[in-house]
């Protein structure tokens, strides 16, 4: 399975980039130009490719807050033409993350605008969010792909950040679930909240308990932390840590992702 999806993204470590999308038409803090939105995206796209990535997840970061389950027409409508105007711009792995946990919608975003993978923060099991109950749909999912014909990798979350298991849960064995039952194509391992790294001991479990899938670091992997974290990972996600004075809400910082990549790929 690593095999596979490293025809996607290449050998050696893994450094994918976020397009965190400002609000989209719908959401409380829409500014009312698409274009605007789209320019951004394009932006941020051309700096982490250029910098770099080696691929891009495009997500509506901006239309906090969310909600559980399916979003509306108007943000598939709006996510979808941003990923194209990415796509367009960049040549390296493009995945989507609807937030919050709309995969069924990340899929027909992926299988019109061309996209290779989708995040999906709760895949397998039922988690108890910010928003409310997540429960992960890998039935429908699954089942949604097929029917698409989309060859969209899913990349599933354990134990995703802004949540939390309703009663004690064993992390080995939820990872296990994830693949074997919920047949998440990679796993993905985070903090507890946006900006906060893993832990390097969850991230050694997760790859004993399912040594053959492609496993990310998904939150706060920067350059102090990323030689520990990665031991045990095929790569990171980088959000947060690639803005200007690591601050979620500004742009990205140029020479910020650069180094990031230039010690992710440095990572025997």
């Amino acid at each position: 399975m690593v095999q596979q999806l490293e025809s996607i993204f290449g050998e050696g470590k893994i450094f994918i980039g976020v397009v965190h999308l400002p609000p989209l038409p719908g959401s409380p803090r829409w500014g009312g130009d698409m274009g605007r939105v789209l320019e951004q995206a394009q932006r941020e796209a051309q700096v982490l490719e250029g910098s770099g990535a080696n691929g891009i997840i495009v997500e509506n970061f901006g239309d906090a807050p969310f909600r559980i389950g399916r979003v509306e027409p108007d943000t598939v409508a709006a996510l979808t033409l941003a990923v194209d105007r990415v796509r367009r711009v960049a040549s390296v792995p493009i995945g989507i993350n609807m937030l919050r946990n709309d995969a069924n919608s990340a899929l027909a975003v992926a299988a019109a605008a061309g996209a290779q993978f989708i995040r999906v923060n709760i895949h397998y099991g039922v988690m108890a969010a910010d928003e409310g109950l997540a429960a992960g749909e890998a039935y429908a999912t699954l089942r949604h792909r097929q029917a698409l014909g989309a060859e969209v990798k899913i990349l599933a979350d354990v134990l995703v950040k802004h949540a939390v298991p309703l009663g004690p849960v064993d992390l080995a064995l939820m990872a296990r679930e994830t693949a074997y039952r919920g047949l998440a194509d990679g796993l993905i391992v985070t903090g507890p909240v946006t900006g906060q790294p893993a832990s390097a001991d969850d991230v050694a479990t997760v790859r004993q308990s399912v040594p053959e899938r492609l496993l990310l670091v998904g939150s706060g992997a920067d350059l102090e932390n990323a030689y520990q974290l990665l031991e045990h990972a095929n790569g990171a996600i980088g959000g947060t840590s690639l803005k200007r004075d690591g601050i979620v809400s500004n742009p990205l910082g140029p020479e910020r992702v650069r180094r990031m990549a230039e010690v992710i790929h440095s990572i025997p």
